[in-house]
């Protein structure tokens, strides 16, 4: 029997690594063990009760057809009046196209600008997403390094110099995954004023943990610097916000010359987002935040109990997360890679976790933790993790 010949660009396709991780944590537990997950990234609360019954409502109301490619009109004006409550920002509806997730705003994106001779530059560490469908366009990866002593934020004088007549798109994302890092508005602004001299260049800003940052921290959107507003791609959505992961609902802001770009690619991709989903997206940012604010308070708690806990271990050491649910404690003071850490705390520990180097080579040396478990789960997790380092 003749073996298929797939296309050479599917070699060049990544994954995300969280999904193998909780695959393997998911067999383990299937053999009987005990396996604490620290390492998807999904908030652990139920989608509050005011979104399910909309969504059941439209269904039992017979929304069941299709919808326009772009999404609702409702549903993408009660995304713009959002983005002026929380950013001051003014957008037109008809820049709003909703998509089944932030993935898909994420790979129109790159394969609008990405191409052989391209060049995108992306954060790393940062979500695998993006350097992997970087390559399958055929584009080069250029990473933009977050370092720990910036507090993983990203220097707009480093993203500046790293331009050149090949660069078509920059990739941000603040606050961040996997690190929670969160950069600073003088920096946003730097870049911004700095990107004048590169009018050819695309900027796409992955805002989808907007609202989960902690101390006073302040979110700094892209939507809030005019002067870029003809080249900006801004992402968000629900299923970190609202805890709406499995529903598969996201959006972006998009310029006008690209509106009926990616309309296209809609339509062709997936024609449009399911009708209920999108009832249940208007009832989030339309009804009672009060679910969302209790939320992020449950992570600001359990935030500082797991950076005491990853400093209290041996040879591991944990700056503060400024956003997001992740911490990226460095732990090269065990003496162990990336890999074999993240290996030895599920095989011995039973704790999921993901190594830094599945989110680009500039994690070596950091494990990402997910807090979005329960604090009892967080300290037992700990416990054991020190018991497996003594």
């Amino acid at each position: 029997m003749a073996a298929l010949k797939f296309a050479d660009s599917l070699s060049r396709l990544g994954t995300e690594s969280a999904f193998v991780v909780l695959a393997r944590a998911q067999a383990l537990a299937a053999e009987g063990r005990d396996i604490i997950n620290l390492g998807i990234g999904q908030p652990d609360f139920r989608t509050p009760d005011h979104i399910v019954e909309a969504g059941i409502k439209a269904l039992r109301d017979g929304h069941h057809g299709y919808t326009p490619a772009n999404g609702l009109p409702r549903l993408r004006e009660a995304v713009a009046a959002d983005l002026h409550r929380r950013h001051g920002a003014e957008v037109n509806p008809d820049n709003v196209v909703v998509v089944p997730g932030g993935k898909p705003t994420m790979f129109f994106a790159v394969m609008m600008f990405g191409q052989p001779g391209a060049e995108i530059m992306y954060p790393n560490p940062g979500f695998p997403i993006y350097e992997s469908v970087i390559r399958y366009s055929g584009a080069t990866p250029v990473p933009i390094a977050l370092k720990e002593e910036n507090g993983f934020a990203f220097s707009a004088e480093d993203v500046l110099a790293q331009i050149t007549p090949k660069t078509t798109l920059i990739i941000i994302n603040s606050p961040a995954n996997p690190t929670g890092g969160v950069t600073p508005k003088e920096e946003v602004d730097k870049l911004v004023a700095g990107l004048q001299a590169h009018p050819h260049v695309a900027l796409m800003s992955d805002e989808i943990y907007s609202n989960m940052l902690y101390d006073g921290r302040q979110h700094v959107s892209l939507l809030q610097y005019p002067e870029i507003r003809d080249r900006l791609i801004m992402l968000d959505g629900w299923s970190k916000t609202y805890a709406m992961t499995g529903w598969r609902l996201g959006y972006a802001v998009w310029p006008d010359s690209a509106v009926a770009h990616v309309t296209r690619l809609c339509i062709n991709d997936h024609s449009c987002v399911n009708a209920a989903t999108q009832f249940a997206g208007i009832a989030a940012l339309e009804g009672p935040q009060d679910a969302v604010r209790d939320m992020v308070a449950q992570f600001d708690a359990r935030r500082r109990v797991i950076v005491r806990e990853l400093n209290s271990l041996p040879g591991i050491s944990c700056t503060d997360s400024g956003g997001a649910f992740y911490a990226f404690p460095n732990i090269t003071g065990t003496g162990l890679s990336a890999a074999a850490a993240q290996d030895l705390f599920l095989d011995k520990a039973g704790v999921a976790t993901v190594a830094g180097t599945s989110f680009g080579r500039y994690g070596e040396g950091y494990v990402r933790f997910s807090y979005a478990n329960s604090t009892e789960n967080i300290i037992e997790a700990m416990g054991r993790i020190r018991a497996v380092l003594s």
